[in-house]
């Protein structure tokens, strides 16, 4: 316990005596101060004792010991010492009328205590406390360790809501209660999703203050009015944006021996949450290296480097997952990284738009129990998943979101920087996994030039090939095989385009072309012959048949 005023007069060795505020002995004591001045306010930062002799006051006047003694408790002085023998025989009435008034404890001092003996005895209640808050926080310490090794992240909850008398919770990293303590505070944690979704979004390290009344410092009191107690919310990891987060809820404010518990929980669970730097890459080197076994047809010896890393995920259908952000088409590059180099979008933020998909697959993975290969190649990503999983699932739909969320006006080839486009393959197996990867490839530019989030490989053949002309090198050949029949059709010497298109249409049938055109069928095989002599081609030739039916389709009007 901190000093108190309590402590204080029962200190066999000081000698007080209390002439007012009996009913206020409890209050703690953050320090002992003597001054002489008439206004000690301004030096005053609260929770004072303040020792006096009365040198500069009028200790006899009422109206003045008023005046001082509210000021005194209006700055947060929590007690008053006042020495007799002195300049005063006995505390003056006029400052104990007034000590009572204002509800300030008054404490004679007698002449043969000096102030010293009483900040020494203030010094050394706070260092007594202090070194109990110490030993107390590293026998926590050492506690919530043996808890961990023995039991996990949930042994580490439990001694720590212990500890501070509360609960605590684990989150991952899309906000979802992972693990709390007691077994009642599952609840109570599941509804602060929302902020600590919002404590993601903060580099890391990052905390808040939740109900409670909060914390003056680094503090977001959100609307949780009908729970009364404490949370503080603490982001978990070493990367900028954290990958899970702590809650822990109390009655009050924690105090020094639970601020070393929690303390030492968060660098518990960022070590056993999270791998270290250079374990993450050396992972990352040996999944690139996997995935380059696979595709290079070697999948005997992905299997033996990979050993059960990734369970049996090399051994069931998987699919193949490529994804790109708008940055990354958008961007010329002169050189390709090699796959395992990190996530960027076009900032170089390693959790833009690909991290944001890589974060997905991890983690519906992890729910799960399933293996999950994760890849940043280059400026891609590869995801390699259980066929009908949870992350190749969880994917998908966190395509379709960003697909319902974007503009009704927007759909539209190639995308924006932030836009996110993937291409996903059939169902594989190692031995097909270059078969795999190059459909998702296929499924990713077709994506790319409809406009789509997400397009998968069996449904690549779905729907017209129209939309895969809409790109800037076909429209420029459609226009160039073109100009030349619409610049004779300019000078008003017959309609050949609208001709071909009809003559196309009908497979080459004159009569039911020439019908279709309202002219005779005469007519329409001398202009036939003219787009012949005006291109240079035969239309005997299939090849220029296909050619002048696309040139026509890319250059239709919408």
């Amino acid at each position: 316990m901190p000093p108190t005023l309590a402590s204080l007069v029962h200190h066999s060795a000081l000698k007080l005596t209390v002439r007012a505020g009996e009913d206020r002995l409890d209050v703690p004591v953050r320090w002992a101060h003597v001054s002489e001045l008439a206004d000690p306010v301004p030096y005053m930062e609260g929770g004072e004792l303040l020792l006096i002799t009365a040198l500069q006051l009028d200790a006899e006047d009422p109206e003045a010991m008023h005046r001082y003694v509210k000021r005194l408790v209006g700055a947060g002085v929590v007690g008053l010492g006042f020495a007799v023998g002195v300049n005063y025989d006995h505390v003056p009435e006029a400052l104990v009328g007034a000590a009572r008034q204002e509800g300030l404890p008054l404490l004679e001092v007698p002449r043969r205590t000096p102030f010293l003996a009483i900040s020494k005895a203030v010094s050394a209640a706070i260092a007594a406390e202090q070194y109990r808050a110490v030993t107390a926080g590293f026998a926590a310490q050492r506690e919530l360790t043996r808890r961990t090794l023995t039991d996990g992240p949930e042994g580490l909850l439990g001694a720590l809501a212990a500890q501070v008398d509360g609960w605590a919770a684990l989150y991952d990293a899309s906000g979802a209660v992972v693990a709390a303590a007691p077994e009642w505070a599952g609840r109570r944690a599941a509804r602060l999703t929302a902020d600590v979704q919002r404590l993601r979004e903060r580099p890391a390290p990052a905390s808040s203050v939740v109900g409670g009344g909060g914390d003056p410092e680094n503090t977001e009191n959100t609307e949780h009015a009908e729970n009364t107690d404490r949370v503080e919310l603490h982001s978990l990891g070493t990367s900028r944006r954290p990958r899970s987060a702590l809650a822990v809820g109390t009655a009050a404010a924690p105090g020094t021996a639970e601020r070393y518990a929690v303390h030492s929980a968060i660098a518990l669970l960022t070590l056993t949450t999270e791998r270290s730097r250079s374990l993450h890459e050396a992972g990352l080197r040996i999944d690139a290296a996997v995935l380059r076994m696979l595709l290079a047809g070697e999948p005997d010896h992905a299997r033996t480097v990979a050993g059960d890393l990734y369970g049996g995920l090399l051994d069931a259908p998987f699919r193949m997952i490529v994804a790109e952000s708008g940055a990354a088409r958008n961007r010329a590059s002169t050189t390709a990284p090699a796959p395992g180099d990190p996530v960027t979008d076009a900032g170089g933020d390693p959790l833009g738009t690909l991290g944001a998909l890589a974060e997905v697959a991890e983690t519906a993975a992890a729910r799960s129990g399933e293996a999950v290969l994760v890849v940043p190649d280059g400026e891609r990503l590869v995801v390699l998943a259980t066929d009908g999983g949870a992350a190749v699932a969880a994917c998908v739909e966190h395509a379709a979101a960003l697909e319902a969320a974007r503009p009704a006006a927007e759909p539209r080839a190639g995308g924006d920087e932030e836009s996110l486009v993937v291409g996903l393959s059939a169902p594989s197996g190692p031995i097909a996994a270059a078969t795999a990867y190059k459909q998702a490839q296929q499924a990713l530019s077709v994506a790319r030039r409809r406009g789509r989030v997400c397009v998968e490989h069996e449904h690549v053949a779905a729907g017209s090939v129209l939309p895969l002309l809409a790109d800037d090198a076909v429209r420029a050949f459609a226009d160039g095989l073109l100009r030349a029949l619409r610049d004779h059709d300019a000078t008003g010497r017959g309609d050949l385009v609208a001709s071909v298109r009809a003559w196309l249409s009908r497979h080459g049938q004159w009569d039911a072309a020439a019908a279709d055109l309202g002219v005779h069928r005469h007519t329409l095989r001398y202009r036939m012959r003219r787009v012949e002599e005006i291109l240079g081609r035969s239309l005997d030739d299939p090849d220029v048949r296909m050619e002048l039916w696309l040139a026509l389709k890319a250059t239709a009007p919408e």
